[in-house]
């Protein structure tokens, strides 16, 4: 898989180059390497990715919807049938292992532009009766809200892609991608997989950049609605740019999430369901329950069959299918993570297993796990980004819900219990989004996603995503003359 891109922007249905923007390196996280460059937008490049897109969605509106059905089905096909090279290049780009990528990152992609390729024609308003035959009703219509922009985040960048521009396009919209630019190459397949489905040229446009294009698309006055996947920062910041124009926005954002595990669970369900919450994409998921909280009967056994479990997992170039986990994205994340496993340490938590860099080239942490964690460390506050673990204790119920409400997210929580009536009972009072019982960190595309308070606003996939991009327009109509008193 050759990593250069033909051209760093992706608009009006072809590769587009503006050497005076900013050079940006990708590295191979693996090795440590610069495998492509892009160049950042400039002005010129963003006016002519919002312009085509502009033209793109007066035609895309007018399609017929079953048409605009067939092109992300489509799209949705070729993706499918490309999974093998695509998943290969969001391993360079990432690190993540490609035993990973072939099965997580395009494949729920296409699902994505599938499900709603299938919704397309099915987005219709209502009639409402005011009377009876003859008398006045009304009648609603969804339309699209115009130019939509997404901002993605690194982590899952064909992925993110997806999520953003199949609901957005089943509605009538079109989108303007930034990638982010840490993983800048996987969207621009993504944005030629469009115009190859027969999407019209401009109506999917890339284009690269740091936090200033970002910030230049979020405030355009032609952009009608800004989707941004990353940390709460950042969230902060677009939402506030946005809100001053009166745009609308959807938010995904960071978490701390809860995974609690009580003294009847299936402990090897339990373990397993902590180390995917921790370990999967080398825990560089936004969703993931970095507080496991275990009920002291079982906690010792916990650990060491956790221990156990952790210990063989392969660690390796991520390009082997034999590979479970690779290294983490950049050098800032690793630097990051690792000072963080230096903070659990200096703030008394148990070192269970892992906490040290691996050697390079590339950026590799050992997967982690402290164990007599307390709820005021830092490490269980604090979104790490990285394979670390937190475990603490509990016995009660009333007290582990107040401490897994007790935290400015609310993306994501589960439980396991074999109680499914205590399941759902601790699951109806976290304060968080996604959820799961007896499960984790599986995000099927019929599902809401999205979180509370920090953690984010509004919701991706589902029929919810739908009210995200489209909005309502309702007609009254008047069957009898007008009774007026003038």
């Amino acid at each position: 898989m050759r990593a250069q891109p033909e051209a760093s922007h992706f608009i009006d249905g072809a590769f587009v180059e503006d050497a005076a923007g900013a050079p940006i390196d990708v590295f191979h996280p693996a090795t440590g390497e610069v495998i492509a460059r892009v160049h950042s937008a400039t002005p010129a490049v963003i006016d002519r990715a919002l312009e085509s897109a502009r033209a793109a969605q007066a035609v895309w509106a007018a399609t017929a919807p079953a048409e605009r059905g067939r092109v992300l089905r489509r799209a949705a096909d070729i993706i499918r049938a490309r999974n093998r090279e695509l998943s290969e290049l969001e391993t360079l780009d990432t690190g993540k292992p490609l035993q990973e990528t072939l099965v997580a990152d395009a494949t729920s992609g296409a699902d994505a532009l599938e499900y709603f390729g299938g919704l397309a024609d099915a987005i219709t308003g209502e009639y409402i009766p005011l009377g009876g035959p003859g008398d006045d009703f009304v009648y609603t219509i969804r339309e699209p809200l115009g130019v939509c922009v997404g901002i993605g985040a690194w982590n899952y960048p064909t992925q993110i892609a997806c999520w953003k521009a199949a609901p957005a396009l089943a509605c009538g919209n079109a989108m303007v991608f930034k990638p982010s630019e840490t993983t800048p190459l996987c969207a621009l397949e993504v944005a030629r997989i469009m115009i190859e489905a027969g999407a019209p040229p401009g109506l999917f446009n890339v284009v690269q950049g740091l936090g200033d294009v970002g910030a230049a698309l979020a405030t355009d006055p032609r952009v009608d609605k800004v989707s941004l996947t990353g940390s709460v920062p950042t969230g902060a910041k677009v939402y506030s740019a946005a809100a001053a124009q009166l745009k609308h926005v959807t938010m995904e954002l960071g978490g701390k999430s809860p995974l609690i595990i009580f003294d009847d669970a299936d402990l090897e369900d339990a373990v397993g369901g902590a180390m995917l919450g921790n370990f999967y994409s080398t825990g560089q998921v936004c969703s993931n329950g970095t507080r496991v909280y275990v009920h002291r009967a079982i906690k010792e056994r916990f650990l060491a069959r956790l221990a156990e479990r952790t210990a063989a997992i392969r660690i390796g170039d991520p390009l082997d299918e034999a590979t479970q986990m690779g290294p983490v994205v950049s050098a800032a994340q690793h630097a990051k993570v690792l000072s963080y496993i230096e903070l659990g340490k200096r703030e008394g938590a148990r070192l269970v297993c892992g906490g040290q860099a691996l050697p390079g080239p590339g950026w590799w942490v050992q997967p982690t796990v402290f164990a007599d964690v307390t709820d005021d460390m830092r490490i269980a506050r604090e979104e790490i980004f990285g394979p670390v673990m937190c475990v603490l204790d509990f016995e009660d119920e009333e007290d582990v819900i107040a401490r897994a409400n007790d935290t400015e997210f609310g993306l994501s929580a589960g439980v396991f219990t074999r109680d499914l009536k205590r399941g759902h009972r601790v699951i109806a009072r976290i304060r968080a989004g996604a959820c799961w019982i007896n499960a984790y960190n599986l995000a099927p595309v019929e599902a809401p996603f999205g979180g509370m308070r920090k953690s984010g606003v509004g919701r991706e996939n589902s029929r919810a995503a739908l009210d995200h991009y489209s909005q309502i327009k309702s007609v009254y109509v008047g069957m009898k003359p007008v009774d007026s008193p003038y």
